[in-house]
C-alpha cells in the first residue's frame, strides 16, 4: 500500500512549481525568451569567478578521497570554523565551530531545527505571507504550524495577532527576513520587540521559545539597508541559512544551523542535529562545497541587478494604480491584485505571457508574487505586456 499522507500531497503541488513548469510549457510553444516567467526563485546571475576557480584549482591539486569523500556527520570542523568566524567578524557574534551544523541548503537547516528544539505535537508560529513549504517541512515533523495574520500595511509582525496566539503550547517561532515573499526585511524595532515578548513568555510558561531564523536572503538588501541578524536580538536562536542566493549556488543544496553560543546546551544541540540526520536522510552535505563555501563566505555574487529590476517593477506598479509595500531586499515583490481574487488574476495574465504566483498558499489572498530574478533586458519587456494586462483587463482601475 502506498503511503497515504505523500499520496494526498499529489493534489496539493507547489502552485509555484506548477507555473513554471506551465511557462517552460509555454517557452517551447513562443520561445522561452517571449514568456515573461515570475514563477520560480531560481537565481539569475553567475556564482562568483573566485568560487570558480577556487573548485577548478582544488579539483586539480587536493586529494580527491578528501573532496568527494563521506565528510564528518556534523560537517567538516575547518570548514565550520572558517563559516564560524566570518559570522563573527560580519555580525559581532562569537560562534565557534561547534555551533555551526551544516546542512543540505536552508530546507535542510530548518528541517534539523525544527525537529530540535519540538515534540510531537508542539505549536510553531510562522507570519503571513510566509513561503508555502514551511508547512510541510513543519507538520512532517510532527510538530504543527500556526500562521498568524499578515500586517499588509507594511509587512513587519503583526503583534496583536501574534501575541494572541502565543500559549504554552508554543515551542518555536519560525521568522524569514528579509521574506520570501514580501521583500520586508524585520527592522530592528520589530525585533527588538519580538525578543522581549519571547523572553517574557519563555519565563511565563516554563519552557524556552526557539526562535528559528531563516534567513537565504539576508545579504540582497536594497537602498543601503542592512538587514538586521536576528540572533544579536535574541540567544535562544537558531539561523538557517543558505548559500543558493548569496553564491548563487542553489544547485549544490549547502547550507547551515548556527546555533546562538549563549544559548544553553548549544554545542549539545548541533551533536542532537547530527542524530537527526540518521532519521531523516540529510547526512553529510557535499564534502566539496563545505569547503567551498567555507572558503567564500564573505563572498556574494554581484547581487546589484535584483536592486534593478525591483526599481523597474516597482516603479511600473506605482504608475499602474497598484497597492504595494517596497521590498527592502530579496528579489521578490508582492503587489495586491486589481481585483480580490488574485488566483483570478493571475489566470488573466497568463494570456499576456505574464506568469505571476497568486499568494492564497502564503496565507495572503488578494496578494501576488513575482520573483524578479531574470534577465534586466526582459523585465523591460515584459513591463510592455504588463501595462497590455492592465489596461485591456482593468480599464476602470
Amino acid at each position: 500500500m502506498l503511503a497515504k499522507k505523500y499520496k494526498e500531497m499529489l493534489t496539493k503541488k507547489s502552485v509555484i512549481r506548477e507555473l513554471s513548469e506551465f511557462a517552460t510549457a509555454r517557452g517551447k510553444e513562443i520561445g522561452y525568451e517571449n514568456v515573461f516567467d515570475y514563477s520560480l526563485g531560481n537565481p539569475s546571475i553567475p556564482v562568483p569567478q573566485k568560487v570558480t576557480d577556487y573548485l577548478i584549482r582544488t579539483l586539480s591539486e587536493e586529494n580527491p578521497m578528501a573532496l568527494h569523500g563521506y565528510s564528518p556527520s556534523l560537517g567538516i570542523p575547518e570548514a565550520k570554523e572558517k563559516l564560524a568566524e566570518s559570522l563573527n567578524r560580519r555580525f559581532g557574534m562569537n560562534y565557534k565551530g561547534t555551533h555551526i551544523f551544516m546542512t543540505s541548503g536552508a530546507a535542510g537547516a530548518i528541517a534539523h531545527a525544527v525537529r530540535c528544539v519540538t515534540e510531537p505535537g508542539d505549536e510553531v508560529l510562522a507570519f503571513a505571507p510566509f513561503f508555502p513549504e514551511y508547512i510541510p517541512y513543519i507538520n512532517h515533523s510532527g510538530a504543527v504550524l500556526k500562521t498568524v495574520a499578515p500586517q499588509t500595511k507594511d509587512f513587519q509582525i503583526n503583534f496583536e495577532e501574534f501575541e494572541k496566539m502565543l500559549t504554552d503550547k508554543v515551542a518555536a517561532v519560525l521568522i524569514n527576513t528579509p521574506n520570501n515573499p514580501s521583500g520586508v526585511a524585520y527592522s530592528e524595532e520589530t525585533l527588538t520587540k519580538l525578543a522581549n515578548l519571547l523572553e517574557e513568555k519563555s519565563k511565563e510558561f516554563g519552557h524556552e521559545i526557539y526562535l528559528i531564523s531563516d534567513e537565504p536572503y539576508r545579504e540582497i538588501t536594497f537602498d543601503g539597508v542592512e538587514s538586521p541578524y536576528p540572533s544579536k536580538f535574541y540567544k535562544y536562536t537558531l539561523s538557517c541559512y543558505s548559500f543558493s542566493k548569496s553564491l548563487s549556488l542553489p544547485g549544490e543544496r549547502i547550507g547551515y544551523v548556527a546555533v546562538h553560543p549563549d544559548c544553553p546546551e548549544a554545542e549539545t544541540m548541533v551533536v542532537m542535529m547530527g542524530q537527526i540526520s540518521r532519521g531523516i536522510g540529510h547526512n553529510c552535505p557535499a564534502s566539496l562545497f563545505q569547503l567551498a563555501v567555507a572558503e567564500n563566505a564573505d563572498l556574494t555574487a554581484d547581487l546589484s541587478v535584483y536592486e534593478k529590476n525591483m526599481n523597474i517593477i516597482y516603479d511600473t506598479l506605482m504608475e499602474l494604480g497598484f497597492t504595494c509595500v517596497r521590498p527592502n531586499g530579496t528579489f521578490y515583490i508582492f503587489p495586491k491584485a486589481l481585483e480580490d481574487d488574485a488566483v483570478a488574476f493571475c489566470k488573466k495574465a497568463l494570456k499576456y505571457d505574464l506568469v505571476l504566483v497568486p499568494a492564497d498558499s502564503f496565507g495572503c489572498p488578494g496578494y501576488f508574487r513575482m520573483a524578479y530574478c531574470i534577465d534586466t533586458e526582459k523585465v523591460e519587456r515584459s513591463m510592455v505586456a504588463l501595462k497590455k494586462f492592465v489596461e485591456t483587463e482593468y480599464p476602470n482601475r
